[in-house]
């Protein structure tokens, strides 16, 4: 026995260099993937500076930031670490997906309430030009499924709104990033759905297909309606009021259909 664990000991000795442990990495698993499964968007509200500072010393941070003038891409933590940008969230059942996820922020005010009601702030071209520039690199290089690129909104839509109505999703989809609803389609669904609404289950199983964390309670509770409310403001951004109708059912059916 002795004689055993000194030559283990010999062997752990001739495999360090300068005190620290030798590690052959000639030969590599094939049963691996990498650890992103999605890219989570969001929107800063708040300017450049502020953004920078906030990202960079405090209790938040994202692994990209994307400024608005001029729309400089700012990599602020390894992809291969966890940043902290997506909080209590969850998406197709995987839940605190810090762990899972990339995070980028886009420079962006936001909205605020004024006296006509309330405004949001429109993202610029380069800015979301270079994003797009982004997103193809980071899926190709994490050999991403289409899809993995989702919202702030969508992983926790009881209490995030980012990136918000006024971004542009269907300038993903035309990039090859996302899928959209076929116009023609919808429209067909929607007339069908104009005869007779589904259900709230419908409703709540079909966001939950998705891959929105959607109650299964069979009514429509505010958690329910909040979860539509974030599907609506991503696919049908023009209202956004969490009340079911024809549209928002069709847009449903037809992306569920083609997935």
């Amino acid at each position: 026995m002795r004689l055993a664990i000194l030559a283990l000991s010999a062997l752990f000795l001739a495999g360090c260099t300068g005190g620290g442990l030798r590690i052959d990495d000639s030969l590599r698993s094939q049963a691996q993937s990498s650890r992103v499964q999605y890219i989570v968007l969001h929107y800063t509200s708040t300017d450049l500076a502020r953004s920078l500072s906030l990202l960079t010393q405090g209790e938040v941070s994202a692994h990209y930031l994307i400024g608005d003038a001029p729309a400089t891409v700012y990599r602020l933590v390894d992809e291969d670490r966890r940043a902290w940008h997506a909080g209590v969230s969850e998406w197709q059942g995987r839940t605190w997906l810090n762990a899972s996820s990339i995070g980028i922020e886009l420079v962006n005010q936001g909205y605020y309430d004024g006296p006509a009601g309330r405004y949001w702030q429109p993202y610029s071209e380069a800015q979301i030009d270079a994003l797009i520039v982004l997103l193809k690199d980071l899926v190709k290089r994490h050999d991403l499924p289409l899809d993995s690129i989702i919202g702030h909104s969508d992983i926790a839509p009881q209490r995030k709104v980012d990136p918000g109505p006024l971004f542009p999703w269907q300038r993903l989809a035309e990039a090859g990033l996302i899928r959209w609803p076929d116009a023609t389609a919808v429209a067909r669904e929607q007339a069908s759905f104009a005869a007779a609404l589904p259900e709230a289950a419908w409703f709540q199983a079909q966001l939950a297909q998705l891959g929105y964390p959607t109650p299964q309670t069979g009514e429509w509770d505010k958690a329910t309606r909040q979860v539509l409310a974030a599907f609506q403001m991503k696919y049908r951004p023009a209202r956004y009021d969490g009340a079911a109708d024809a549209e928002s059912a069709a847009i449903l059916a037809v992306l569920n259909h083609e997935s």
